[in-house]
């Protein structure tokens, strides 16, 4: 029997030989250019798989101001943070992956998530620069350079070519740019940025609808009852009969490091965003009294941003053997989301 398997496996070389070109020296060098090949991407792909590190907030804001020669007013931090970020998506290692067409890029799954999760956070708060920050009232003229930064974030995500993405996030970049520059000028005062209680929980509110959503897509990759279900189903004329069950909603198996990897960028470009509006908005939030919701909000980011030890986006069930990293990721940012629920309160008061 293995004189059979031995010769079984010998007559498969030789074909391929033969269908290789006789003496198979063609083939080994095309096979052998193809085993580098795939060695090179596997690498690259584990390096261009890993996640910016943190920044700090405050000493990226200074030393952008010393090479400006500007004092850091009101709002340069949040500016100076957003365009950093949206860098960072950009010059990572790697570049930008999401509308790569070619490996390793085309097989990496985590870091376009990851991306995306960034781009949402930039885009919201892009938004909020434009349509509240920087306008005093509704009736204020929107600032120039924000009205091309901000549909240029909103640029389509997946396009490779004429135009590419990143070209197109370049010149919101760009636009964010003179948007600071003008707004740091003491000698150009058509730039405006107002700290204000109300443009930050307008913006806030909109993060509320985020990161609960994604709380609730992470919760439910153990499975969840749907409430809407939950309430059509009850019996409106007989309160005391028993509720009827609902149906489980559950994340497909294939997409649970998806909607993770999207939390994870979203919880890394949350925890710069915060620490900028900390430093822009601190008169507010003290006379508020929302300093500490702040700095809870960071420190659950802060732990959403923990390094992960696991190969894979374990997917335990609740009180099982195995971890599972969604729900772990889901209870920070439902931490977090009720300090901004908290946050929201407090500006609102008089």
């Amino acid at each position: 029997m293995p004189g059979k398997l031995r010769q079984y496996f010998r007559d498969k070389k030789d074909d391929a030989q033969d269908y290789a070109g006789g003496s198979g020296v063609v083939g080994k060098f095309i096979l052998i250019l193809l085993v580098v090949y795939l060695l090179v991407t596997v690498v690259l792909g584990m390096y261009w798989s890993s996640e910016p590190e943190a920044f700090s907030v405050r000493e990226h804001t200074r030393s952008l101001a010393n090479s400006m020669q500007r004092e850091p007013i009101t709002g340069f931090a949040t500016t100076a943070t957003t365009i950093r970020i949206a860098e960072t998506l950009l010059d990572k290692p790697g570049g930008y992956i999401s509308n790569d067409i070619f490996p390793p890029g085309l097989w990496l799954d985590n870091m376009p998530n990851w991306e995306y999760g960034v781009l949402v956070q930039l885009r919201d708060l892009s938004r909020a620069l434009r349509k509240d920050i920087s306008r005093s009232q509704s009736q204020s003229a929107e600032d120039r350079d924000l009205t091309v930064a901000e549909p240029q974030l909103h640029f389509d995500s997946g396009s490779w070519a004429i135009p590419s993405t990143e070209a197109e996030y370049r010149r919101g970049i760009g636009a964010l740019k003179r948007y600071l520059n003008r707004l740091s000028d003491p000698e150009q005062a058509d730039a405006q940025f107002f700290a204000r209680a109300d443009n930050l929980s307008n913006w806030l509110a909109d993060l509320e609808t985020r990161l609960g959503s994604l709380s609730r897509t992470l919760g439910e990759s153990v499975g969840k009852a749907s409430v809407s279900d939950a309430v059509a189903n009850v019996n409106q004329d007989n309160p005391l009969e028993e509720e009827t069950g609902a149906i489980d909603v559950k994340t497909p198996w294939t997409e649970i490091d998806d909607v993770f990897y999207e939390a994870r960028g979203s919880s890394w470009a949350l925890l710069h965003i915060f620490r900028a509006i900390e430093v822009d908005f601190r008169k507010v939030l003290q006379d508020k009294n929302a300093m500490a919701s702040v700095k809870q909000v960071i420190i659950e980011l802060e732990g959403a941003q923990g390094s992960m030890w696991s190969p894979v986006v374990l997917n335990g069930s609740g009180f099982g053997v195995l971890a599972n990293h969604s729900l772990t990721m889901a209870a920070y940012l439902s931490r977090a989301n009720a300090a901004i629920s908290d946050m929201r309160d407090l500006l609102s008061r008089g």
